[in-house]
């Protein structure tokens, strides 16, 4: 029966991605050819057709399960207003529920995607229309043999920063940098009972380049109280409780970081803000991670 809802479920969220790509292909195609003071414009469009397709695929999914899924506090937030939103990473079922609980309550979610995920059918096509950033993201041996390549993906940041500036934006950054496992946790000597050690540069540099922009940053912490499912276990029907918490926090100042030297300083003082705050990440998971 669960895989039956799951093929149901699945095929349905097919089809609305497709329908969702028509539009978007358009605008896309429009943004190229029009006088740039209209290219906000059509951002907007593309927004607003993907939130209605997370709004769809919402109800799909409530059309065939029934989710036990609790925000502990929303804090103030708004659709036309800049975010920096952080949240620790589980499953790819994370950004399912991040896009279901922010949803038209600030502006859409947009994250930093590999290059690979482009070659997803009709998925990569709505990734490029919507403007999500593409990170190659060379490892060690590639750097080693084109040495020239080193900072690519950090141009990238900067550049989608720069777009993003032009219509408001939720920018979000899982900064443990993958998946939270046992494995990696051992691997990593991990100091958090929940989470993996968090890498602050990516915060760091959406920060610097969009401070002025930005209204706040939502750390978000999401715990899932039974086994961590999977995308597939999830449309599935995995009965999992689902706890979260969002929290409300100020956005680093420029200036205050100025004072103490360059760039590699800010870089260390915005780690240290989320070395502190994963400290209390760790003890809200485990609160969250209780049967209630």
């Amino acid at each position: 029966m669960r895989f039956i809802r799951g093929s149901v479920t699945l095929l349905l969220m097919f089809f609305n991605t497709l329908i969702l790509a028509i539009p978007l292909c358009i605008a896309a195609l429009l943004r190229g050819f029009i006088p740039s003071r209209y290219q906000a414009l059509c951002t907007q469009i593309s927004m607003r057709c993907a939130e209605g397709w997370i709004a769809n695929n919402n109800r799909i999914i409530d059309t065939f399960q029934t989710l036990d899924i609790r925000v502990t506090h929303y804090p103030e937030l708004s659709p036309d207003e800049w975010y920096l939103v952080i949240c620790n990473h589980q499953s790819w079922t994370d950004i399912v529920i991040l896009q279901r609980i922010l949803n038209k309550r600030v502006p859409m979610l947009k994250f930093f995607i590999k290059q690979t995920l482009l070659f997803v059918p009709i998925l990569g096509v709505c990734f490029l229309a919507l403007d999500f950033p593409i990170m190659k993201r060379y490892n060690k041996r590639i750097l080693t043999k084109k040495p020239h390549l080193k900072g690519r993906d950090l141009e990238t940041t900067l550049k989608s920063c720069e777009r993003f500036k032009l219509t408001p934006v939720s920018v979000l950054n899982f900064v443990e940098g993958t998946r939270f496992s046992p494995e990696k946790q051992r691997q990593s000597k991990s100091p958090y009972q929940h989470l993996l050690k968090p890498k602050g540069g990516g915060v760091a540099m959406v920060v610097d380049s969009m401070q002025d922009d930005l209204s706040a940053i939502l750390d978000v912490t999401l715990a899932y109280q039974d086994e961590t499912p999977s995308f597939w276990s999830f449309i599935c029907g995995h009965p999992t409780p689902i706890r979260i918490q969002i929290d409300r926090l100020g956005v680093p100042n420029r200036h205050d970081f100025a004072e103490s030297g360059a760039a590699k300083s800010m870089g260390k003082q915005v780690k240290q803000i989320l070395l502190d705050r994963w400290d209390k990440k760790d003890t809200v998971l485990q609160q969250l991670l209780e049967p209630n």
